[in-house]
């Protein structure tokens, strides 16, 4: 079988395996059985089974649970409140007022978690009710939290960083260095279409604030200590280099706990609640990495993706044009696969391609978690659009009108990092020098 037929034959499989039901995980190992038993003299069974044993007992995974644990506490505690609480003094006289709560408090709280849905969920408890409840507009108010929602993808600690390195053996600090300046410009960008859309949307914005006194934004900065003692246990234990990842994960855990319990906010049932829900989240992402790196092990043997990236180079592609033909392949993806999915998926096959078109593979990193946030707000399968569905009880698609301009937003970034690599590079650069 020619790799054309193959190529056609397993995609054919993945999306009818996908649209039948079956759990990606065997999707994706029935896909590398497939691909296998292509090759007669390469012993499928026991290829699959190392490959199974060599993805559960990567160290640099074990950070994953730890940092989904740790958002899972957040979600179940105080802090959040805290953190609305201590950010809404600060920007009531900006144009937006606290439509910029959203942005400044998902940015605050992708520090410390790591995951696009808790952060969504969490900040959206909080605003959403509060925003309605002080007339903003409310497509406004979807619109910005669907968008920020997915800065908990890129500001570091981030699952799906951490997922990506693990999968092209790149250094995790330095992805994470990588995301930091990234992550503020876009959220740079997201408060700047808030500002104007203010502007140029004054009926739709409430009356202004009363002027906020000193003595009361000294009172919220009290609020935000906890965050702050949080993130600098995190982020500084990385950079500072005291802790790996991994280690910094496990200190995040324990900050966690010591803080929801000194709020009062712990107790044993959501204790027991938040280690479960980690515990099953954590699972299903792990059993996902299993059957991507058995698929990746699988198209190793077939010799597949050496000869697509031999076709596509014969292609001529430009390193840009390149670029542009994986940013679509990916908005496609994301209207059916979630994240994390899509990286494990496409790894084996695009990885090839991206080195020899000679991409840096960190910046490779930011610029495909920047397109997976994307996807996260491209329907039918934007996992941000069904938690704010869930929390608001709106149609799907009318929430995705109302995430348009943020969508947009984030396809400028993308050009950001394409014309200006050092915007993900410089920073990394910098700190690992030597």
């Amino acid at each position: 079988m020619g790799v054309f037929e193959l190529s056609l034959l397993l995609i054919v499989m993945m999306f009818a395996a996908l649209a039948l039901g079956l759990w990606i995980a065997f999707s994706l190992s029935l896909v590398a059985l497939v691909a296998l038993a292509s090759k007669p003299a390469i012993p499928a069974a026991q290829v699959m089974a190392t490959s199974l044993w060599s993805s559960s007992i990567s160290w640099d995974l074990t950070a994953l649970p730890m940092f989904i644990w740790m958002g899972e506490i957040l979600f179940r505690s105080r802090l959040s409140e805290n953190m609305f609480a201590g950010i809404s003094p600060f920007v009531r006289r900006i144009p937006g007022r606290l439509a910029h709560v959203n942005v400044l408090g998902c940015a605050v709280f992708a520090a410390v978690s790591g995951s696009s849905a808790a952060t969504t969920a969490t900040v959206g408890k909080i605003s959403l009710p509060e925003l309605q409840k002080r007339g903003y507009d409310d497509r406004l108010a979807i619109g910005s939290l669907a968008g920020s929602g997915t800065l908990g993808l890129l500001i570091p600690p981030s699952i799906i960083l951490i997922v990506y390195g693990a999968a092209v053996e790149e250094s995790i600090a330095r992805l994470f260095v990588a995301g930091v300046i990234p992550g503020l410009v876009l959220a740079t960008l997201f408060m700047g279409y808030v500002a104007l859309w203010a502007l140029l949307n004054p009926s739709k914005m409430p009356p202004p604030d009363e002027r906020t006194s000193w003595s009361h934004k000294l009172s919220a900065v009290r609020e935000l200590l906890p965050v702050a003692m949080l993130i600098l246990g995190v982020i500084g234990s990385i950079y500072g280099g005291i802790a790996s990842p991994t280690e910094a994960a496990v200190v995040g855990v324990a900050l966690s706990l010591v803080l929801a319990r000194a709020q009062g906010a712990l107790d044993w049932t959501r204790f027991k609640d938040g280690l479960m829900a980690a515990t099953v989240t954590s699972c299903m992402i792990a059993f996902i990495l299993a059957g991507a790196d058995i698929l990746t092990t699988a198209m190793g043997f077939t010799g597949l993706p050496r000869q697509l990236a031999t076709w596509i180079g014969e292609l001529g592609l430009s390193p840009m044009m390149l670029l542009a033909a994986l940013t679509l392949l990916f908005i496609m993806l994301g209207c059916f696969l979630d994240g994390i999915s899509m990286v494990v998926l496409t790894t084996a096959v695009i990885m090839p391609l991206v080195s020899a078109a000679g991409f840096d593979l960190v910046w490779f990193g930011i610029y495909l978690v920047i397109v997976v946030e994307m996807a996260q707000i491209t329907p039918p399968v934007g996992f941000n659009l069904f938690v704010i569905q869930g929390l608001t009880g709106r149609d799907l698609f009318e929430i995705a009108r109302a995430t348009l301009p943020f969508f947009l937003l984030m396809a400028i970034m993308v050009i950001i990092l394409a014309i200006f690599p050092d915007v993900a590079l410089w920073l990394p650069r910098t700190m690992f020098a030597g």
